[in-house]
């Protein structure tokens, strides 16, 4: 066994590189060449922490290193950009295994060669625990707006990509259970317990949904009543989510029954699925589906409802 501490900066650099390589990875600082006409650059930032956002007795290195970037390709594709590369800030005990970060850096490369980016450069740095921090670069070809967050209308027609309520439902599966092998060898349980570890996201959708011609899109990493409210406050209306459009499925029923527990506070409170909502006054785009509408100005305190009512779960994640 290697540990981070023998291996060093430069060694511990050239494992990640070695997992996930790039040629422009290498020098004092990587230059991208943008070819899209009238190209803007998005950039986006997030952390995740041992024993908050991830525990290594519950996901391995691979995992952890995929959820750290599909939660940063999420934020740029919810701008309908395209992601182009990702840099890699990494803090951990030096005596830990080298194979850990070499795992980070595999998983890390699984995913961004999916979305067509590469993994260019970063930092690693000791610290008392295992501290993972990715800046994603995109794409924004052409002149249409990005898709901020302040673009919904009224009349809009609200759509999602992905999953709803997994996420939440494989954590409180690792929660309960307190040791992955001991959930039940359930298909429909193990499948919810992946989805905590690496979020099932659909690549793609968030440039498809801009072509497509979409107001405003964010993704659900907080909780789809609280992510969706950040929509409606941005842009001054209602949305009205059709319940039977979220009903949780077998998988999640059946999570629900092992646990006791009402699979609708996953649905609509849990967060990390990085499902991608957005609104749009035309059809729901290849790849999405219909989850409820903008319906007005907004003009009460309940600017997100559920069937027209307050959802009994209106609360989400909070890094706090």
């Amino acid at each position: 066994m290697t540990t981070i501490r023998e291996a060093g900066e430069a060694g511990t650099i050239d494992v990640i590189r070695a997992a996930s390589p790039s040629k422009i990875n290498g020098d004092d600082a990587a230059v991208l060449a943008l070819a899209t006409p009238n190209s803007r650059t998005v950039v986006a930032t997030d952390m995740l922490v041992e024993n908050r956002h991830f525990r290594l007795d519950w996901s391995t290195p691979e995992e952890i290193g995929a959820k750290a970037a599909i939660q940063n390709i999420a934020d740029i594709e919810a701008m309908g950009a395209r992601p182009i590369a990702l840099l890699l800030g990494l803090s951990a005990p030096g005596e830990m295994d080298l194979t850990v970060v070499e795992g980070i850096a595999n998983g890390i490369n699984d995913v961004v060669h999916r979305c067509n980016a590469e993994l260019v450069g970063g930092d690693v740095v000791g610290g008392e625990q295992l501290v993972l921090s990715i800046t994603a670069l995109g794409e924004l070809g052409g002149p249409a707006h990005p898709l901020n967050l302040d673009r919904a209308q009224r009349g809009d027609i609200v759509v999602a990509a992905g999953q709803i309520g997994y996420s939440a439902a494989g954590l409180a599966l690792l929660t309960h259970f307190g040791d992955r092998s001991a959930i039940p060898d359930d298909p429909r349980l193990q499948k919810l317990v992946r989805a905590h570890t690496v979020p099932d996201f659909a690549f793609g959708r968030g440039n498809v949904a801009r072509a497509a011609g979409a107001h405003a899109m964010t993704d659900n990493s907080d909780g789809l009543i609280q992510d969706l409210g950040v929509i409606a406050d941005a842009s001054l209306v209602s949305i009205n989510v059709t319940a039977s459009a979220i009903a949780p499925d077998e998988n999640l029923q059946a999570a629900g029954d092992v646990l006791g527990m009402d699979p609708w506070e996953w649905v609509l409170g849990g967060g990390e699925d990085h499902t991608i909502l957005a609104t749009t006054k035309l059809a729901a785009p290849s790849g999405f589906r219909e989850i409820g509408k903008v319906v007005s100005a907004r003009d009460s305190a309940a600017h997100v409802t559920l069937d027209g009512n307050i959802p009994p779960v209106t609360t989400g994640w909070s890094s706090f």
